[in-house]
């Protein structure tokens, strides 16, 4: 079983369903995930556009169907005999259904492991007591967790083989393709995967970037993952002058000039890419409080925390408004050296991340609990 709860999760979850079945063609995985995961013969039972709560209120809200959700898999778990359940990211839910099916003697490995470094440090001794094996993708993750006595293996960054394996498109067949004007530079925005997400930063990122794009003869393009319906955009907004773009951010990130980018997994795609960009993060009030007040590091992009200083700006909830990201961005777009020197330090982000080939080595790994090997 793979539980991989939102859409970053189905990211990830792809490639490493490919490599258990290139390993093992008898291998049958059931559980939570999205359309990359099907697509690679993943038997969803729910999926991710039904589990993408963001924040406390929204658990709180949902939590008579999430714990129907769980009955459910329990459910499947025993029917199908599963000894193995891969958790991937997803910490709310995937920590609290660790703790009910160790219970039944299932192996327990996770897969991209939940920022406890950053925000749940207490969370330690639950993981310690019910993950038998936990898969990172960051190096420094390896020795926090080795300093708590948590079986732990660094096996690359997925995102990396992602990035590196794609097949992209010429910049004139996307340009032609998608009716973009050849003749401006992409403003690129990704405001996020969930719907909670986009109706709380789309709405002052889109001004911030239509000023933008007027100021610097640019075009801004919007980029929409599979599981957003892209008329949520003209629901939250009355901006017109944006190109709405689905399922192709690999290439608008390789053709961009800049990027406004929701805290995630896109951030680091995007320095993989060497793409300039700000970060921008908003959520609930409460949700807000709670979360600054349980955060014990200083950033929130992971390019950031990666290298250790300031390189990408982080306008976080209420600093998410049109003038003071239109202040700072047209500060980087009218320096050559700023801008240089942003992408220059992205470049080593990528050095940070070490090998390539995650979803191998992690597919080795559970493979081995898979078979009875450990």
């Amino acid at each position: 079983m793979i539980i991989a709860g939102e859409a970053s999760g189905d990211l990830h979850g792809a490639p490493l369903i490919k490599k258990l079945k290139e390993f093992d063609s008898e291998v049958t995985c059931f559980g939570i995930g999205g359309d990359k995961m099907i697509s690679e013969g993943f038997n969803v039972e729910y999926h991710v556009r039904d589990m993408a709560f963001l924040g406390f209120v929204e658990v709180i809200r949902h939590l008579p169907y999430i714990k129907k959700v769980q009955r459910r898999l329990i459910e499947i778990i025993k029917e199908k005999d599963i000894k193995t359940v891969v958790l991937i990211d997803y910490p709310g839910f995937n920590l609290n259904f660790a703790k009910k099916v160790k219970k039944l003697g299932i192996n327990i490995v996770y897969y991209i492991s939940p920022q406890i470094w950053a925000w749940g440090q207490k969370r330690i001794k639950k993981i310690k007591r019910l993950v038998d094996e936990m898969i990172v993708v960051f190096p420094f993750e390896k020795e926090f967790y080795e300093s708590y006595g948590v079986k732990v293996e660094f096996v690359g960054h997925p995102l990396i083989q992602s990035v590196d394996n794609y097949t992209y498109m010429e910049r004139k067949e996307l340009f032609d393709t998608f009716s973009l004007n050849k003749d401006k530079e992409i403003l690129l925005l990704l405001p996020g995967s969930r719907k909670q997400e986009i109706e709380k930063i789309f709405p002052e990122t889109i001004k911030a970037a239509e000023k933008l794009s007027s100021k610097f003869n640019m075009q801004t393009v919007v980029a929409c993952p599979e599981n957003i319906d892209k008329s949520i955009f003209e629901s939250v907004s009355s901006a017109s002058d944006y190109r709405v773009v689905c399922n192709h951010s690999y290439d608008l990130m390789k053709y961009a000039k800049f990027g406004i980018i929701k805290s995630g997994t896109s951030t680091i795609e995007a320095a993989l890419f060497k793409l300039p960009f700000i970060v921008v993060y908003a959520t609930s009030g409460i949700t807000y409080r709670i979360g600054k007040a349980l955060v014990k590091i200083k950033h929130i992009a992971m390019a950031n925390i990666i290298l250790g200083k300031t390189v990408v700006d982080e306008f976080i909830q209420d600093d998410v408004e049109c003038t003071k990201i239109v202040n700072r961005v047209s500060e980087i777009l009218s320096s050559n050296d700023l801008y240089t020197s942003i992408s220059n330090d992205l470049e080593l982000v990528r050095n940070k991340l070490g090998i390539g080939n995650a979803p191998e080595n992690a597919a080795k790994l559970i493979l081995k609990f898979v078979n009875g090997k450990i």
